[in-house]
């Protein structure tokens, strides 16, 4: 077999780790984005956190100037290789307001006794400063372990027999205890069904509450039934009450909690911090990055000079390794703040009639119509607008949210589905309570503000918007 040397010429894409990093960052929120960077800053001793005091000198020196969305679009700075920035000094994207160092001492100190408390831990510790019986403490004990995280006895008399069978227990026994638990806090706690949780509340009211026996009446679970159904003829006539007692008394129901154990907390609460802000400067919205979310890093000038002074030792590659993955962090870093103010700028432009006028006024737009404006492929924006928040003067938003499909009006032109959806929902706020408006009935109303949509588009928008159906949205004449 004769063997040949066979030379080609020719191009195929490799994803440098470098670009994996940069790809990475830019779809992490901004709170992974920090857990990132604390581990980066655990593995890497050529990164450090800048000072708050360096930042504030250097932005007493070289103030910040001002620049529009259409200069940011129209000046080419953000198309710029971020590998050609000079990246020797400090990343500090600019001031922060952030407290001193003995706030930030307090705040950990708080986060690190503030530890959740479970349900369970809540009863017992309950149990602990209540008088019980080493007997009726055992039974108290198998109650609690048989209640689940909304509060309720899944449990049973006969399970709790079962659980302690060298007690002898009586089941009469058990229930006292139960009964005991019961009064135990969260008020409702240890309920077998929800018309019990409903009625362990009802009755922890002052006796004098108005409608507070009507009320009770209508836990009964087949009353219950009825009012999910709407059926209030029937209810009137099982109750024997009026209408006049019969309204005031299911709003009082509604005001009770039917899931009493999920008030006490079992995890730390989420929150988000938004990476933009957008505000109204001059008769124009502006958004910008939050500075107070953005990380403050720079290359530890010790070991950078002790590189300069190395003389090719193993310790020397090994700083000189860590300062280039240093660089490539603070350039990734740097793309995905630019990225991403790019994209909320043109977010923003795009919807001017929503943060002027609200949902209504939203315009349709898609991944395509952002990423052919600040010229990145639709894969990147969709993960530079994922899990990121934009603050602005009618709540925080994620950038999703502005997108939305369209739907074609009378006139040929279009709305999106955000649009229609705030509609549908405004629509159905102001119905008569005794005559809630049908889809089709809605569909016709949308028809004559210029808005061809189909019943089943409308049945799929409400639903969308936790709403349910005329028939169940009937209220108490």
């Amino acid at each position: 077999m004769k063997q040949t040397l066979d030379l080609r010429i020719g191009q195929h894409l490799t994803i440098t780790p470098q670009l994996q990093q940069a790809i990475r960052l830019l779809q992490l929120s901004s709170i992974e984005l920090e857990q990132e960077i604390r581990e980066v800053l655990e593995k890497n001793p050529l990164l450090e956190e800048a000072d708050h005091a360096d930042g504030e000198e250097a932005a007493a020196e070289e103030p910040a100037e001002a620049v529009t969305a259409d200069e940011v679009r129209d000046d080419g700075e953000g198309d710029a290789d971020p590998a050609e920035l000079d990246w020797e000094g400090d990343y500090e994207p600019a001031p922060s307001s952030s407290g001193s160092g003995d706030e930030d001492n307090d705040t950990n100190f708080e986060a690190r006794n503030s530890r959740p408390t479970s349900l369970r831990d809540h009863l017992l510790w309950q149990l602990q400063m209540t008088p019980f019986s080493d007997r009726d403490r055992l039974v108290a004990i198998a109650i609690i372990d048989a209640i689940d995280e909304d509060g309720y006895f899944v449990g049973g008399v006969d399970d709790i027999l079962a659980t302690l069978p060298d007690m002898e227990l009586a089941a009469d026994e058990v229930e006292a205890v139960l009964h005991q638990v019961q009064n135990f806090d969260p008020v409702g706690v240890a309920a077998r069904h929800l018309g019990e949780c409903l009625d362990l509340q009802l009755r922890r009211l002052d006796p004098a509450t108005p409608y507070r026996d009507a009320a009770r009446l209508l836990t009964d679970p087949t009353h219950l039934k009825l009012l999910g159904q709407r059926d209030f003829k029937e209810i009137k006539r099982l109750t024997h009450l009026d209408s006049e007692t019969l309204g005031p008394a299911m709003a009082l129901l509604k005001g009770l909690n039917p899931r009493p154990g999920s008030h006490v907390s079992t995890a730390p609460n989420a929150y988000v911090v938004p990476e933009i802000l957008v505000k109204k400067r001059r008769g124009s919205w502006r958004a910008d990055l939050n500075i107070a979310a953005m990380p403050r890093l720079r290359i530890n000038n010790h070991y950078e000079r002790m590189i300069q002074r190395g003389r090719g030792s193993a310790q020397d590659r090994f700083l000189h390794d860590h300062l280039q993955e240093a660089r490539w962090f603070l350039k990734s870093l740097q793309s995905r703040n630019e990225t991403l103010l790019k994209v909320a700028r043109v977010i923003v432009d795009r919807q001017r009639g929503f943060f002027d006028h609200g949902p209504e006024a939203m315009r349709p737009l898609v991944l395509h119509d952002v990423a052919g404006e600040v010229g990145m492929h639709e894969s990147t924006v969709s993960r530079v607008t994922t899990n990121k928040y934009m603050m602005t003067p009618r709540g925080i938003f994620e950038l999703k949210y502005f997108f939305s499909s369209h739907v074609g009006t009378a006139d040929g032109g279009t709305c999106s589905a955000t649009a229609i959806r705030s509609l549908i929902r405004k629509i159905i706020e102001a119905e008569p309570p005794d005559r809630p408006i049908s889809d089709s009935k809605i569909a016709d109303l949308l028809l004559e503000q210029g808005i061809n949509i189909a019943r089943r588009t409308i049945a799929k928008y409400r639903e969308s918007l936790s709403i349910p159906p005329s028939s169940q949205r009937k209220s108490l004449v």
